[in-house]
């Protein structure tokens, strides 16, 4: 990565810092307090209620109208009579920077009418970029990040996201997504940072940096971050979106927990509460998850938003409650400070009610209302409600775009590469196939321009999709096209395999369509039946045929698998997607990604990398531990060699890390980047152990012949996992370290 980029990116960011007050943490709470004495009950409810934007926005046939316009008199009355303290969301479809503008200038100004002139906090999915807004730049998303294995990347995209997000006036992003992207079958699985908990830490404190900066004061080129979901949420049993989950306690300390509470001593702002069930509890009901660890264990400052209507889920669909009013009386007596309501205004009438009734405590109000005031003084709002559109003329520049392709580059996964098929040599014909080849939707995934992804072909049609880019960088003259398949028919397989003989190989860019939440929600995690039709029919040409991969999960193509010479996992790259992709065929990009999950080879066997000694073949032949790819496996265009493991000393003890080095060759004739994956293993302990758990990671590059000697510390605490007692424990005994192949035994007294 270049470093002028980073430079480029930073410059607005300092000069606000220099220019921006430096309110102390101390001065805020100060302001806090005072203001909350000012307040009536009615105001401070108001304070801890969020409506989404289409309540106001007008509508034609039941659509919001195109470009989005104001009733203001709906959004008046919202401040006058229920003094509301935050908006959220787009209303439908993306929108231009300048209506964004003027869309915060009008929530603020009419807020600012109020008595105690409290300004709102807005709320976006600004999850990989500001994708509610047309023209912001489209990162790849966050389990395609976690594929680069690259924090300094992630951070810096993290920081232009923020400053794009902050160019349309919005203070407060929901994003990082925290959650264990254990169960492939799950439709959000993309968004997370993978299987992982150690990658999913370090990726997620790398974008709460990029997000929030470093001071007490979010300056107007950073954002408030939001922890999602705080906690369990990726784990149905069923694999299905906001399906009961059953999570022991200890393992929801052991694997879902550490992130949550890495990210908050970082700093996060904000966190967004798990929609789901576990153990029979709504989170959203739950005070021992949101009270006692939260806000007691984790000692955490900001404040707790509820998901999508998921106070009144609570007597919809859970069924713990009887009506609206005892939802809201057991969702912020559990420790919701801010209900996401989101479209109306019961929550309002019914926490005023519970408030006089005595059944939901004054403090209890005054603490969230404290809470979410504190936000709104750090993100800045009360000195500046707006923005100044002069301040963010790198919107969607020049240097933003090359950051997101420079970003992808190293996300794209090599998991196969027979004969050394790949690169391709210039002048080779091609067959691009395939229903994801001409499709931006497949490449961006949900979360685009608007919820679902579905419109990233005409609101991204100035960008090349995979069909598009490699005929840029092959010639068109050497590109033919055939979809042969959509993504559910495979009414065109005979038109592909009469283009077949023409090309000397066949690029097949197979996987999934946009989706996210609920709709992506699957009967079974097998590719589609039309892809694999189309797979079969090409192979049997004879030409050699390179799977490309474009999927938020990884669908299982064992069937197919051995019909390619070569595999590249795309993921969800984003916009730049599809010139990654040609670049890589190209061999201008040596792809350097490795998997941040286990691609599963069967449908019933999605054990994780971390699986137990019981869940290998060793012990289970028929059907133990056997996936299509590891966690951690990723090819290159190179090779790569590991010697001279070294550990300082055998011992680990008690406040004196152990000293790990090893060295790293690049043994091929072309530059590449190689992630050193550094694995432990508790060889005896009192909770059966896993095989074993990533420890820590470096990425670097090195040139042909180049060797770099890698270090890495590993305390006693790192080793740690939580016992039956739930304490987090490090037993004394044996443990083995590997890392490329290499291994070393050393003992924790």
């Amino acid at each position: 990565m270049k470093k002028h980029i980073l430079a480029v990116c930073m410059f607005a960011a300092v000069v606000t810092v220099k220019s921006q007050g430096t309110m102390s943490p101390t001065v805020i709470d100060k302001n806090v307090s005072t203001l909350l004495s000012k307040m009536t009950l009615e105001e401070k409810v108001g304070q801890m209620t969020q409506i989404s934007v289409e309540a106001f926005l007008k509508t034609a046939n039941g659509v919001p109208v195109e470009p989005h316009v104001f009733d203001e008199e709906k959004l008046r009355d919202a401040f006058r009579k229920y003094k509301i303290g935050s908006l959220l969301n787009v209303g439908g479809n993306a929108q231009t920077l300048a209506l964004w503008r003027t869309r915060i200038e009008t929530i603020q100004k009419l807020a600012l009418q109020e008595r105690l002139k409290i300004p709102v906090l807005y709320g976006i999915d600004a999850i990989r970029g500001n994708n509610y807004t047309l023209d912001a730049v489209l990162f790849p998303q966050q389990i395609a990040q976690a594929a680069s294995f690259n924090v300094v990347m992630a951070a810096r995209a993290a920081e232009v996201a923020a400053y794009e997000t902050r160019a349309a006036f919005i203070p407060w992003n929901f994003s990082p997504v925290l959650d264990l992207g254990r169960h492939p079958a799950w439709p959000r699985i993309w968004e997370t940072y993978g299987e992982d908990p150690y990658l999913v830490k370090e990726m997620g404190n790398a974008v709460i940096r990029g997000y929030e900066g470093n001071s007490a004061i979010i300056d107007r080129y950073h954002v408030a971050s939001c922890l999602k979901h705080y906690m369990g949420y990726s784990m149905p049993l069923s694999g299905h979106d906001r399906t009961p989950a059953w999570i022991p306690e200890r393992e929801l300390r052991e694997y879902f927990l550490p992130q949550f509470a890495s990210a908050i001593n970082q700093g996060a702002r904000t966190v967004m509460v798990n929609s789901g069930e576990i153990n029979g509890v709504p989170v959203h009901a739950n005070k021992h998850i949101l009270t006692d660890i939260l806000k007691g264990e984790l000692g955490f400052e900001g404040f707790a938003v509820s998901d999508w209507q998921d106070i009144q889920y609570l007597y919809q669909r859970h069924k713990v409650a009887a009506d609206n009013k005892e939802a809201v009386m057991i969702a912020i007596n559990a420790g919701i400070d801010m209900s996401m309501v989101p479209t109306d205004f019961t929550f309002c009438d019914d926490l005023i009610a519970l408030v006089k009734e005595g059944k939901v405590s004054m403090s209890r109000i005054d603490d969230a209302v404290g809470r979410i005031l504190k936000v709104k003084y750090e993100t800045g709002l009360f000195d500046q409600p707006v923005g100044d559109a002069k301040d963010y003329p790198l919107f969607n520049s020049r240097e933003h775009n090359r950051l997101n392709y420079e970003l992808a580059a190293e996300c794209i996964t090599l998991l196969k590469n027979d004969d050394h098929l790949l690169p391709l040599k210039k002048g080779t014909k091609i067959l691009v196939a395939g229903p994801s080849a001409t499709s931006m939707s497949a490449l961006n995934g949900g979360w685009a321009r608007n919820w679902q992804g579905t419109n990233s072909n005409e609101t991204e049609k100035g960008k090349n999709n995979i069909l598009k880019a490699i005929s840029s960088v092959f010639g068109p003259e050497n590109v033919v096209y055939s979809a042969g398949a959509t993504f559910t028919q495979a009414a065109g397989i005979k038109d592909a395999v009469s283009k077949a003989p023409s090309a000397d190989v066949i690029v097949l860019c197979i996987g999934e369509d946009s989706y996210t939440e609920t709709p992506g929600n699957i009967d079974g995690l097998t590719i589609s039946a039309s892809q694999i039709e189309l797979a079969k029919a090409l192979a049997a040409t004879g030409k050699p045929v390179v799977y490309v991969l474009t999927e938020g999960r990884p669908r299982v193509i064992s069937e197919i698998e051995p019909l390619s010479k070569a595999v590249l996992q795309t993921y969800l790259l984003g916009n730049e997607g599809g010139n990654v992709v040609a670049d890589v065929l190209a061999g201008v990009i040596n792809p350097s990604g490795k998997l941040p999950y286990t691609y599963p080879r069967y449908t019933n066997s999605l054990t994780n990398y971390y699986h137990k000694y019981t869940e290998s073949l060793e012990f289970d032949p028929a059907a133990g531990y056997n996936p299509q790819w590891e966690f951690g496996h990723g090819l290159s265009y190179t090779s790569f060699a590991y010697s001279d493991l070294k550990i300082k000393s055998s011992e680990l003890r008690v406040g004196s890390p152990l000293t790990i080095s090893v060295t790293v060759k690049n043994t091929g004739k072309v530059v590449g980047r190689e992630t050193a994956l550094l694995y432990v293993s508790d060889l005896v302990a009192s909770i059966t152990p896993e095989v074993k758990r990533l420890r820590g990671f470096q990425k670097v590059e090195l040139k042909p012949g180049e060797a770099r000697e890698l270090t890495f510390r590993i305390t006693s605490e790192e080793l740690s996992f939580i016992n039956n007692d739930l304490r987090r424990v490090t037993e004394p005994g044996a443990f083995r370290l590997s890392i490329g192949g290499l291994h070393a035994p050393f003992n924790f007294h």
